[in-house]
C-alpha cells in the first residue's frame, strides 16, 4: 500500500505540472461577498442537495481500554451508529441580492442548513443559519462585509461546497480547520468529572473518565465579525485581499471570551478566461488565522490537582496553489497548526462508547499546546465533457511537538465524476486511509488500533437550484 501511494503521489504532482483546476482557480471572495454591478436581482432564491452513501469494512478497534468495541475511524458521518448508510449530509436553501433600491452598493447573502450533518447536529435545532451578511460597497479599495459567512482561508474550508470534487475533506482540513468547540480538552482521569459521567463509581485509582463533547455545531470555516476585502485587476492578473476580525467561537453564537480572532489572507490569480465558480486560471494564495480559546484542562495530570480553565491561542497558516485550463485541473496546499490540536477519541472509540469495566466513557481530546502540519495534492482530468477523473494525496502530522503524540494519517482518494449538465453530477471515491504512530514501535497499543482502520466508499448526488 505504502509503495502505491508514493507512486500515485508522484504521478500527480507530474500530473499537476501542466494541469489545471476546475472549481478552485475562482474568486471566492468575490462570488460569495459581492454580487455582479447591474446584473444582480434583488432577491435571488438558490440551494442544493448532497444526499449520499457512505460504507467501511467496520473493523472493530484491536486493542486498548475499549478492545473489540466499534473504532469511531471505521463508523460513517455524522451519527458513528453504523459502517455504512445513506444520509442527506447538506440541504441549503438560500437567497441573495442586491434588495436595497435606493443604495445598489447594498448586497446581501442568506443560506440556511437542513441536512443532516455537524451544523445540525451539535444542539439549538435542526436547521441553522450558516450565513448571514451584508456587504457595503461603498469605498473604493476596500469592501466591508459584516455579519456570519466564510472566513478567509484555506481552499478547501473557502471554497462552495457545492463546487468541491471530492466528497470527503482531506485529512488536514477535517483536523486541523473544520473546528470543533469544546468546554473540556478531554485528558482527566482522576476525581470526580463534572460533564456527565460523575455518576459511574470509583474504581481503583480514579473514577470515570468522563466522554468530552463539542458544546455546540462545528465551526463551518465560518464566524460572526466583520471584513475588509476588495480585488484588482492588472492586465491579465487578479489580485485580492481580506482582513477580518471575528468572534473565534464558529455560528450561531456570540463570543465566549472577550477576545478575537484576526483572518489574514491575499491571492493573485492569472486569469485565462471564464467566469464564476469554474474560472480558468492560475491562483497563488496565502492566509493566516489567529485567536484564544477557552477551555477546561481537566484533572488528573501529574501536572496538576485540580481543573484549570486558561485561555489557549489557536494559529493556523498556509499557503497554496491552483490552476486550470482545458480538460486538466490540478491543487496543493500547505497548512500549518499550532494550539488546539483535535486529537480524535478515547482509544479511537466511538464518544459514549464505556469500556470493558464500565469505569471509562470514551470522548474527544484537544492537545492544547501542540503542533501540526499537512498538505495534499490533487488532479483531475476530463477525458470527455461530462466525465471527470480526480486523485488526491493527502498527509496529516498531527502531534509533531511531543514525539509520542504524533499521529500520521495518509488518505489516497481515487475520484470519478459524472456530470448530467452544469448544475447536476454524481462523485463516487475510493479512499485507501492509513495512520500510525510513526514514533512508537509497531507494537504499540495506538499502532495497534490505527492498524485497523479500513477504506472507506463513498457515493454521493449533487443537485443544484
Amino acid at each position: 500500500m505504502r509503495r502505491f501511494k508514493q507512486a500515485a503521489l508522484a504521478a500527480a504532482i507530474a500530473g499537476g505540472i501542466g494541469a489545471a483546476t476546475q472549481a478552485q482557480a475562482a474568486n471566492w471572495l468575490k462570488l460569495q461577498g459581492t454580487e455582479p454591478p447591474g446584473a444582480a436581482a434583488r432577491a435571488r432564491v438558490w440551494g442544493f442537495i448532497q444526499p449520499e452513501y457512505q460504507r467501511t469494512d467496520g473493523t472493530k478497534l484491536k486493542a486498548g481500554p475499549f478492545s473489540g468495541k466499534n473504532a469511531a475511524f471505521n463508523m460513517v458521518r455524522p451519527d458513528l451508529k453504523t459502517d455504512n448508510g445513506f444520509n442527506v449530509i447538506r440541504a441549503r436553501l438560500g437567497v441573495r441580492g442586491t434588495g436595497f433600491p435606493l443604495d445598489s452598493n447594498v448586497n446581501y447573502f442568506l443560506l440556511a442548513e437542513f441536512g443532516n450533518n455537524g451544523i445540525t447536529r451539535q444542539g439549538g435545532g435542526s436547521v441553522k443559519l450558516t450565513d448571514a451578511s451584508v456587504t457595503l460597497n461603498h469605498i473604493k479599495g476596500a469592501r466591508i462585509r459584516i455579519g456570519q459567512f466564510k472566513y478567509p482561508g484555506a481552499e478547501e474550508g473557502l471554497q462552495a461546497i457545492h463546487v468541491f470534487d471530492y466528497i470527503n475533506f482531506t485529512n488536514v482540513t477535517n483536523q486541523l480547520l473544520l473546528e470543533r468547540f469544546f468546554d473540556y480538552d478531554g485528558t482527566g482521569k482522576a476525581g470526580a468529572d463534572p460533564i456527565n459521567c460523575a455518576s459511574l463509581p470509583a474504581t481503583g485509582a480514579y473514577t470515570a473518565h468522563c466522554g468530552n463533547k463539542p458544546n455546540g455545531p462545528v465551526g463551518a470555516f465560518r464566524d460572526i465579525g466583520i471584513q475588509v476585502f476588495d480585488f484588482f485587476r492588472r492586465g491579465s492578473w487578479e489580485h485580492s485581499y481580506a482582513v477580518m476580525v471575528g468572534n473565534g467561537n464558529g455560528i450561531t453564537r456570540g463570543d465566549n471570551n472577550g477576545s478575537k480572532d484576526v483572518y489574514l489572507y491575499w491571492s493573485s490569480e492569472r486569469v485565462f478566461g471564464g467566469k464564476g465558480p469554474r474560472r480558468q486560471g492560475w491562483k497563488l494564495f496565502a492566509w493566516y488565522q489567529k485567536g484564544d480559546r477557552t477551555v477546561t484542562l481537566e484533572k488528573g495530570n501529574s501536572d496538576r490537582s485540580d481543573d484549570e480553565t486558561k485561555d489557549v491561542e489557536r494559529k493556523r497558516w498556509g499557503f497554496g496553489t491552483t490552476y486550470r485550463r482545458g480538460r486538466w485541473r490540478a491543487a496543493a496546499e500547505y497548512i500549518k497548526a499550532e494550539g488546539m490540536i483535535f486529537n480524535g477519541t478515547d482509544g479511537g472509540a466511538v464518544p459514549g462508547t464505556k469500556n470493558g469495566a464500565g469505569t471509562w466513557v470514551a470522548g474527544f481530546n484537544v492537545l492544547t499546546d501542540e503542533e501540526a502540519d499537512g498538505w495534499y495534492v490533487d488532479v483531475g482530468f476530463k477525458p470527455h465533457p461530462a466525465w471527470e477523473l480526480d486523485l488526491r494525496y493527502d498527509r496529516l502530522n498531527r502531534g509533531t511537538k511531543v514525539a509520542s503524540n504524533e499521529r500520521r494519517f495518509e488518505t489516497l482518494t481515487l475520484g470519478a465524476q459524472y456530470f448530467f449538465n452544469k448544475k447536476s453530477r454524481v462523485i463516487v471515491n475510493y479512499e485507501f486511509r492509513d495512520a500510525e504512530a510513526p514514533n512508537l514501535a509497531d507494537t504499540a497499543t495506538p499502532n495497534k488500533i490505527l492498524d485497523g482502520m479500513d477504506d472507506r466508499l463513498s457515493a454521493q448526488l449533487l443537485i443544484i437550484f
